[in-house]
């Protein structure tokens, strides 16, 4: 079986989604080693995963996207804190690399210095996002500007000049860090920013449709293995399951990105209407939730899944976490996208029927409560939507994809091979 080396020194939404693929891996009797941040140490060794803290220092810088005042500037200033990172993780991921001697590794998305690591040392390595494929293909719309999709003519010359516009945008605040981080590590640089998804052996985009778009011209080295849902387990609190209104679940995101007005603004949006509100605050609020009042209830943590198959609907920042474990329980959705990905992930879920938007720069009361009614009314597309997306809610795409970037001769269950090993 394969030492497989597994780096994601990141935030929970990108380390909860890899868990179900390591299990399955672990189930095949594959020798997997963990890389996380150390706050999350106890909740992978928990799910049985061997695993081993990231160095410190690069958990250490924050992400300070919050702070800039357009979506543009947020994005430049993410990345440019993500790439500042990457610096320290390239001598924490080749320690690690020697201490386990792997045969492949998996590595996420957004630690770009693993990944440059990996390429420089030709270890096969596999290159693991947990959101929306922002590639393009024919058809699908520019990534994370937020437009639907537009067949015809016209459309294709939107797409084409867009997809310029959009390549120079992510190129712009990517492609300096970037390329420094491949010139520490002897590599030529990147022309643009999305070479990087046909750098590494496979790319694995953790989603399905609906949330994406179909592809006709999909890339072999790409892809699209399903949603990852997991939460670690937890009891329900007992007041969960109190008779009353029916829940509708608020959350502020889980790596903290200043979106306190979210979680004010619906709870003022829905304090007369005929539903108990939980709010989930994780880090917001100086990580102390504020004092519930009326039919609000606010907590820094809940385990999401337990609300969502006891929620009637959901008002959200557009993380991909708590966006595909609403569509997997059919709970409609209003996303108010702060940055990151969120512009885009909001889209895809208006397209395929399971909510509607709120561009935060109008998030007042009045116009979320109109909005959260709007998408409490799509409850039969929602569920058309969701039946469609837990169809592909496995690990058999996944873990056919890692082991596809195993050396010739490390054996694999069910190949020749592995035959020749048990005889």
């Amino acid at each position: 079986m394969a030492t497989i080396l597994v780096y994601i020194a990141n935030a929970a939404g990108h380390i909860y989604p890899i868990v179900p693929g390591l299990k399955d891996l672990q189930s095949r009797g594959h020798d997997v080693h963990l890389r996380v941040p150390a706050k999350h140490l106890e909740t992978v060794r928990a799910a049985g995963i061997n695993a081993e803290a990231t160095a410190t220092a690069i958990d250490e810088v924050e992400l300070n996207d919050f702070k800039a005042k357009s979506g543009q500037k947020r994005l430049q200033q993410g990345l440019e804190d993500l790439l500042k990172r990457g610096e320290l993780e390239m001598p924490d991921f080749k320690k690690a690399v020697a201490d386990v001697q792997p045969d492949a590794a998996i590595i996420d998305a957004l630690n770009y210095g693993a990944l440059t690591s990996a390429s420089a040392m030709g270890l096969p390595h596999a290159f693991f996002m947990p959101t929306l494929l922002p590639l393009q293909g024919k058809g699908i719309p520019a990534y994370g500007l937020g437009l639907p999709p537009m067949a015809g003519p016209i459309g294709r010359a939107r797409d084409a000049l867009t997809w310029k516009m959009s390549e120079r945008i992510y190129g712009k605040a990517m492609l300096p860090g970037l390329n420094r981080l491949r010139g520490l590590n002897g590599l030529d640089p990147y022309d643009s920013p999305f070479e990087m998804f046909n750098d590494p052996d496979i790319s694995l985009f953790a989603s399905a449709e609906p949330l994406e778009y179909p592809r006709s011209d999909q890339p072999e080295s790409v892809r699209i293995v399903g949603p990852q849902l997991w939460d670690p387990p937890a009891e329900v609190p007992a007041w969960l399951d109190e008779p009353g209104d029916p829940w509708v679940l608020v959350t502020c995101s889980t790596e903290y990105q200043g979106d306190e007005a979210l979680a004010l603004t619906a709870a003022e949006a829905l304090k007369d209407e005929p539903y108990r509100v939980l709010v989930t605050t994780a880090d917001a609020f100086g990580g102390v939730a504020p004092a519930s009042h009326d039919n609000v209830r606010y907590e820094a943590f809940v385990p999401h899944s337990v609300v969502l198959e006891r929620a009637a609907g959901v008002i959200c920042h557009g993380g991909m976490g708590i966006v595909q474990k609403s569509l997997y329980e059919s709970v409609p959705m209003v996303v108010v996208p702060f940055g990151r990905d969120q512009p885009e992930v909001a889209r895809r879920v208006t397209e395929a029927g399971a909510g509607t938007s709120l561009p935060f720069k109008k998030l007042v009361p009045m116009v979320l409560r109109d909005r959260f009614r709007e998408a409490m009314a799509m409850k039969e597309q929602t569920r058309a939507a969701s039946e469609k997306f837990r169809a592909s809610a496995n690990t058999e795409a996944f873990t056919a994809a890692v082991e596809s970037i195993l050396p010739a001769g490390v054996p694999v269950p069910g190949s020749q091979q592995m035959a020749a090993v048990m005889v």
